[in-house]
């Protein structure tokens, strides 16, 4: 299988008195790059999300540059470079916690030329991909057109080679090319991409890509699970949360990344407030980067799968299984499921646990267990989790301030507190006798 070649164009060019991309507005390690690149006698630029920020005025989350220098040749450049990648290889530059992600200009690729180079899957999937050219070449390798705008650190002017500033003043969304379906067979992934920025630059998708969307969600299920981890999170941590489960849920792409959630919000009954949950979760996770405030991954996973996690819950509890194994092995049920679509990291899943688990807890203690509770690790995420329920009507609004007033007050007030709290039973729950083994026949 072979990309067509786009046949070359001079790009639209914006010298610097035609943008308003100031270099006081880029990292200082990102120029480092771009200029040591620039005196080795390589091209270099910035490019992508960058400098589509940049042009709208937004603060970039980070900065990639693109060259046409090769992976070991950026590597000889930078002692604090490290190779990584085997779909695409890329250098990353290290500089702390700073990382700048450094591409080769690519070409259009042909599986049966570039042997070794390119792997495609049989659904026509780009498995591996280095086949090295010039920036007009690369820029059409690009997703979409406001993402495939260069700054020339040359010359410092911005290159436009696929209407990418157009769309931008119009606010259009539109794959590069004319074979949208063929854009997402490459990288179903490029679908989740096309939600996120439409939902955080407010940006309408472009009619035939809506079209697409609509019709092929089902292969976003071909996507490697250890992938959509970070995808997940780039969706719902872009500060349109709520849009962002708007529009998955409108393409389908929600049941096809969370399949047990989107069954449960399908429920005629129970549906709508399980979703409530959900949304009032998101709307929060929206505040709280509005404010630059910190958002954990796990805190999101745990409510994205609540309602699972409460399904499966409550049938184990009808079962009459031991309510503390009940909800260890529901959270393990869930997670396990999940991990077919997207694999959540282990240090995550346990924290996920922990807060699902805060929600048995939180409602039963008392006396010297409330105190200690406190110490939790995972106390504050909990308590969170359980007011977000609250205001969703899932759980008791007054257990909520309980928490809330108790942890707010002086000891002398919290043994005040301890006798006993609102919304919970005096009555311990009875221990469970240990079965004797039996003697054995001697």
């Amino acid at each position: 299988m072979s990309q067509p070649e786009q046949p070359p164009i001079q790009p639209r060019v914006y010298t610097r008195d035609q943008h308003p991309i100031s270099r006081a507005a880029i990292s200082d390690n990102a120029l480092k790059v771009l200029y040591r690149l620039r005196d080795a006698g390589f091209r270099s630029c910035l490019v992508g999300g960058g400098v589509r920020d940049l042009l709208l005025g937004r603060e970039p989350k980070d900065f990639d540059v693109a060259t046409d220098a090769h992976p070991d040749d950026v590597r000889r450049l930078f002692r604090n470079c490290r190779l990584i990648g085997r779909r695409f290889r890329l250098a990353h530059v290290m500089f702390g916690r700073e990382v700048i992600e450094v591409a080769t200009f690519r070409a259009p690729f042909d599986a049966e030329t570039e042997e070794g180079n390119v792997e495609l899957s049989d659904d026509g999937r780009i498995l591996r991909d280095n086949c090295y050219g010039t920036i007009e070449q690369d820029a059409w390798r690009r997703d979409f057109t406001v993402n495939a705008l260069y700054y020339d650190i040359a010359d410092y002017s911005v290159l436009d080679f696929t209407h990418g500033v157009r769309d931008l003043h119009e606010g259009v969304l539109r794959l590069i090319g004319d074979e949208p379906e063929q854009r997402l067979r490459e990288d179903p992934v490029r679908m989740l991409r096309a939600v996120r920025f439409a939902a955080k630059l407010g940006l309408r998708i472009a009619p035939e890509v809506d079209d697409v969307l609509h019709r092929h969600a089902g292969l976003m299920t071909s996507a490697a699970p250890a992938r959509l981890f970070d995808e997940v999170l780039k969706l719902f941590h872009s500060g349109a949360a709520v849009t962002c489960l708007d529009e998955l849920e409108r393409f389908g792409l929600f049941e096809a990344l969370f399949p047990q959630t989107a069954a449960c919000f399908a429920e005629p009954e129970r549906g709508p407030m399980l979703r409530a949950f959900l949304v009032e979760a998101l709307k929060n996770t929206d505040l709280r980067i509005r404010d630059g405030l910190g958002v954990h991954p796990a805190f999101l996973y745990a409510a994205l799968l609540w309602a699972p996690m409460q399904r499966e819950l409550e049938a184990r509890l009808e079962a009459e299984e031991e309510p503390v194994a009940a909800w260890q092995q529901a959270a393990s049920v869930v997670l396990e499921e999940q991990s077919r679509r997207v694999t959540i990291p282990r240090r995550f899943a346990l924290v996920v646990r922990e807060i699902w688990e805060l929600q048995d807890r939180l409602p039963r203690s008392k006396g010297g267990r409330a105190a200690r509770l406190l110490t939790h690790p995972r106390f504050r995420a909990g308590y969170d989790f359980l007011c977000l329920r609250a205001r969703a009507g899932q759980a008791d609004p007054e257990l909520c301030q309980w928490w809330t007033e108790f942890q707010e007050s002086d000891e002398g007030r919290q043994q005040e507190m301890l006798r006993p709290a609102p919304g919970e039973s005096t009555e311990t729950r009875p221990r469970r006798r240990r079965r004797r083994k039996p003697r054995s026949a001697s």
